[in-house]
């Protein structure tokens, strides 16, 4: 995080000792609590709003392999004799473009590729291009590939351009670096075939898995991510990492669930799936969603590794999505072990695939990947957001086989996709009948929600299942978008996760990605388009906490904590031993400020304070891709007074403060 040192001003004043506090936070200091776990705050990734193909994942080319359906040319403009066939190299996904010369050297074939709202590419940059070929008459053939700006008003449209001989009648794969002369954010790939002398072919080719990517991705991985926006990832220092969804991972019927076995091995060979989220909503509706599933489950492992986060997958219960199916026993597996077998099967083979040895057979196929070490799973997640009997009796079955094979691995349950209310108090009842180590809440809710929640957590009970708010987000009524108005909420109800670190073990914000052209959902924590990143104010809150996450909870006392409904100030306060470090985080959610007292019993003196506010005042303001730093945090010092911090907090900000002990 970037971060600039200002002045103390308007948003955080130091006061003088004997100045009237409205607010009076005591810190115990010397009476450390229950440690924060390093999981407290991390991230949830689901395929939705593009956050895979289109996001994340580097590949800028769409239908690579041609198995979009109904029409495999979905995302292609095939000009001249362009026909497609289904006995390619590679069984998953066997379809394959044929070019056909026209017979006249004037007359082009070839096939042009729109991206994902078009391919995003900078001036000066490189693009891996790559593409499986063959000359089936075994006539050497040309092919030449440009990226286009499609709708310019220059002479030339191509602005980047290399040749590939192909002269095999066996498939091979050949590669090229283009580099970009200019900047274009929705620019298109094209392909002609064509003669060594530049006219147009005069042969046959056959081409696929045509791929695109940066050469600049995370940590240079050819089958990478967009680097801005896993860079944002780390960058939060996340304590865990949840993947792939999600209602992705029941699907709106079991086949069309992710299924994690599809998602590893040789990229080319990953079979394409519908995205649950493709026709979910008619009025942002998008038919050419599909997963390449070249994101799976090695990247996602990987990818938490790298970022330092624990990873947590959350697989299939044999249940297809509850709100698609409801109760409808055709939908899903039959609720016994025999026909749960696949599900249990798929549970005990990812926890091989992830720490098994390299010679077992899930461990081969990782090691084969490139990682010989285990990932080191500990934590699963069985089910996701569903409900009463359907769910309670399949995740007994497949929880009890996964304890029975790998005590080791915490097991993740659900409450179901309420808040409160039956359905979530059945699903609570359940999860403590069968033992879960944790138990997954889901709650998107406006406001007035929060206001109502900021104890939530004091009274829970301390001896069961802890806590994962697995996906959560505050909006305003009618203002479902990533505003400051609802990100202070988001900041003050955090302090009651942090204070309650004894039951909440893990919480993350949902959801994660959102392409600004391609959206099904929001608010969402990170915008972005083809070119711009754009952290939400959202982001900016869950980051200030992940990152002085402490190690120990400090008791605080509140002396004008805000009652049910009201506005106030809310606090919460961590001892971080690694640094030595005080950590109190401060949310002011009334429109004026504060003046208030943070009093760190046990100390005599302190040295000065560093302060980190985030502005949040004007309600409406967001983060945007054309003016992404709008909102972002400052750090200022603050003196200290013995062994206190006199400060006034504008109304509507979040300040954590650090004070070395």
């Amino acid at each position: 995080m970037k971060l600039r040192n200002l002045l103390l001003g308007l948003a955080l004043v130091a006061g003088s000792g004997a100045m009237a506090q409205d607010n009076v936070l005591t810190v115990q200091t010397q009476k450390p609590g229950a440690p924060v776990q390093p999981t407290m705050y991390g991230i949830f990734f689901e395929d939705i709003n593009y956050a895979a193909d289109g996001g994340l994942y580097g590949e800028l080319v769409k239908n690579r392999s041609f198995e979009f359906t109904p029409d495999p040319l979905m995302g292609w403009q095939a000009f001249g004799k362009v026909s497609i066939l289904d006995d390619g190299p590679f069984d998953r996904n066997p379809h394959y473009a044929r070019l056909t010369t026209m017979g006249h050297g004037d007359w082009w074939t070839g096939l042009q590729n729109e991206g994902y709202f078009g391919i995003g590419v900078e001036q000066g940059k490189e693009y891996r291009f790559s593409i499986y070929a063959r000359v089936p008459d075994g006539k050497t053939q040309m092919l030449r590939v440009q990226l286009v700006e499609p709708y310019t008003s220059e002479e030339h449209q191509e602005f980047a351009q290399e040749d590939i001989k192909v002269t095999s009648r066996d498939w091979q794969k050949y590669t090229v670096v283009l580099r970009s002369r200019k900047t274009v954010s929705k620019a298109h790939l094209r392909l002609f075939l064509c003669e060594e002398n530049g006219r147009s072919g005069s042969g046959t080719m056959d081409v696929e898995h045509v791929s695109l990517f940066p050469v600049d991705t995370w940590m240079g991985h050819e089958n990478g991510m967009r680097r801005d926006l896993a860079q944002a990832l780390a960058d939060m220092k996340p304590g865990v990492f949840r993947f792939p969804g999600g209602c992705i991972v029941e699907g709106v019927t079991l086949d069309n669930r992710y299924n994690w076995k599809n998602s590893v091995g040789p990229v080319e060979n990953r079979p394409l799936n519908k995205n649950r989220w493709e026709s979910t909503f008619t009025y942002r509706y998008y038919p050419d969603y599909f997963q390449s599933y070249g994101l799976g489950f090695y990247e996602f492992f990987l990818l938490s590794e790298e970022i330092g986060a624990e990873p947590l997958p959350v697989l299939n219960v044999g249940m297809a999505c509850q709100y698609q199916n409801w109760n409808d026993e055709s939908a899903h597996a039959p609720a016994t072990e025999e026909g749960l077998r696949e599900y249990i099967d798929d549970c005990l083979d990812l926890i091989e695939f992830a720490n098994g040895p390299a010679d077992s057979e899930w461990g081969k196929v990782r090691a084969d990947m490139g990682h010989p070490a285990p990932f080191n799973l500990k934590l699963l997640a069985i089910g996701n957001e569903q409900w009463d009997e359907f769910y309670f009796k399949r995740v007994k079955i497949v929880a009890d086989a996964v304890r029975r094979a790998h005590p080791e691995i915490k097991i993740i349950g659900t409450s179901g996709p309420n808040s409160e209310g039956g359905e979530f108090e059945r699903g609570w009842e359940a999860m403590k009948r069968q033992r879960a180590d944790l138990v997954d809440e889901h709650f998107y809710r406006p406001i007035t929600w929060f206001k109502n929640e900021w104890n939530r957590y004091d009274k829970y009970d301390r001896r069961g299942p802890k806590v994962f708010a697995g996906e959560y987000a505050c909006h305003d009524r009618g203002k479902k978008y990533n505003h400051a108005g609802a990100s202070i909420y988001e900041a003050a109800f955090m302090t009651g996760l942090e204070r309650n670190a004894d039951v909440v073990h893990m919480a993350t914000y949902a959801p994660l990605f959102s392409h600004v052209d391609g959206w099904q959902w929001r608010p969402d924590m990170i915008w972005y388009d083809n070119l711009r990143v754009a952290p939400s104010a959202s982001y900016w809150v869950q980051a200030l906490y992940a990152q002085n996450r402490g190690t120990h909870v400090l008791p605080i006392q509140n002396s004008d904590f805000p009652a049910k409904g009201e506005d106030g100030v809310l606090a919460s306060a961590v001892w971080d031993k690694d640094r030595g470090e005080v950590i109190v985080k401060v949310a002011n959610t009334l429109n004026e400020a504060r003046t208030v007292s943070i009093r760190l019993e046990g100390l005599k003196t302190l040295a000065d304070a560093m302060a980190i506010t985030l502005d949040l005042s004007q309600y409406d303001l967001e983060n945007t891709v054309e003016n992404p730093r709008a909102i972002e945090p400052h750090e200022s010092k603050v003196q200290a007074e013995g062994n206190q911090l006199n400060v006034t907090i504008a109304g509507k900000n979040f300040v954590v403060f650090k004070v070395k002990k």
